[in-house]
């Protein structure tokens, strides 16, 4: 992104381990504002709201990877969360106890990517910080609460917005695949570095 567009750096989100840079560019007519969020929803969903704090932005575009948890569902298209699975720790502090989430404007960005034609497919995820632990039961549990990805910020990220009154735009690419048999990493290198996320993320921009 600093390559093909003329960055700004604007603020810094500071930490003793590492801070990350918050960075602007003008994009028809408008600046838009973006950083490197870290993996993991307690240290995602604290960005947020410290990039409320130096910047005044109130409307965040979240995107990344995820793992599949139903390849058939979601290969070759983007997928819309519209509830995530509360696996995690930072949602609780954030929001009465559940076990989903609901993620609010799933039925915005699935108009936006109907405008757009673009592929994609709605459906509920699993959030939790535990990376390694997708355990074969637990996958065969969340997929038949309905989730057709894995991911890990969503549920806290949800949490902390709604608290604040911060509006979460939120889509997501499958790079793995967890199945019953095997484990498939062969999309991830694309949904974990493509910039044709960046790209749509751009054209929600210009929408809301």
């Amino acid at each position: 992104m600093l390559q093909q567009y003329d960055c700004t750096q604007i603020a810094t989100i500071g930490a003793c381990n590492g801070s990350i840079p918050v960075w602007a560019f003008a994009h028809k007519g408008e600046q838009v504002a973006f950083y490197l969020s870290p993996i993991g929803s307690a240290l995602a969903g604290g960005n947020v709201a410290e990039v409320n704090h130096l910047t005044g932005a109130d409307k965040f575009i979240m995107f990344g990877s995820c793992g599949s948890l139903d390849g058939a569902k979601t290969a070759g298209k983007f997928i819309v969360p519209t509830d995530a699975y509360r696996g995690e720790g930072l949602s609780y502090y954030y929001a009465p106890a559940a076990d989903y989430i609901a993620v609010k404007n799933a039925d915005k960005i699935a108009g936006i990517f109907e405008e757009l034609s673009l592929p994609y497919v709605k459906g509920r995820v699993w959030t939790t910080d535990s990376m390694l632990r997708e355990t074969v039961n637990l996958v065969k549990k969340r997929r038949s609460e309905g989730c057709i990805a894995v991911e890990m910020e969503l549920a806290g990220v949800q949490a902390v917005c709604n608290f604040f009154g911060f509006e979460l735009y939120d889509f997501l690419a499958a790079g793995d695949v967890l199945a019953d048999d095997a484990y498939s990493i062969a999309n991830l290198a694309d949904a974990n570095h493509n910039l044709d996320k960046l790209q749509i993320a751009l054209e929600i921009a210009e929408r809301i």
